[in-house]
């Protein structure tokens, strides 16, 4: 709890006290479920993202490439059968279970934010370069498996 004495080095905010700006606070910090579904949702991810890069073996690298280095193959097997970017589906859910952990409602919309962001357009550009790469064996791909990203589609080529 805030300290309700003002002092020199607390901003003036701090003597209001966080109940006072917000109510809820304080009953979200003991809801355990939500911590639980936080380290559901890290453990889960984690593990779907080392799934990914296991499956992926040589083929798997954390900068999108520009060039198709020869033996890159496209990985449509395993976890890969399930959505197009495990590895990104794994991180997403884990850096939002992270804060779902601390009971931080502003991060919480932070983070879906900043990460639905970044892997929107991530997908994009990766998608794009994978349509260069494999041509109509990378587009029948996208045709059968969604990206697992919420609300993310992915580089569309209409043939």
């Amino acid at each position: 709890m805030w300290s309700t004495v003002p002092s020199q080095k607390e901003p003036p905010v701090a003597y209001i006290g966080w109940d006072a700006l917000w109510p809820l606070y304080d009953d979200l910090k003991e809801a355990t479920a939500v911590s639980l579904i936080g380290m559901l949702l890290c453990v889960g991810g984690e593990f779907l993202r080392k799934l990914a890069v296991f499956t992926a073996k040589t083929n798997f690298n954390h900068v999108v490439q520009s060039v198709h280095e020869e033996g890159h193959q496209l990985v449509t097997h395993g976890v890969y059968n399930y959505c197009r970017h495990p590895s990104y589906v794994g991180w997403f859910y884990w850096s939002i279970g992270t804060q779902l952990i601390l009971v931080n409602l502003v991060c919480i919309v932070a983070y879906v934010v900043a990460s639905w962001k970044f892997f929107n357009e991530r997908v994009f550009i990766e998608e794009n370069m994978l349509l260069h790469f494999f041509g109509d064996d990378y587009y029948q791909y996208q045709k059968r498996v969604s990206t697992g990203l919420p609300f993310i589609l992915g580089y569309k080529l209409e043939l």
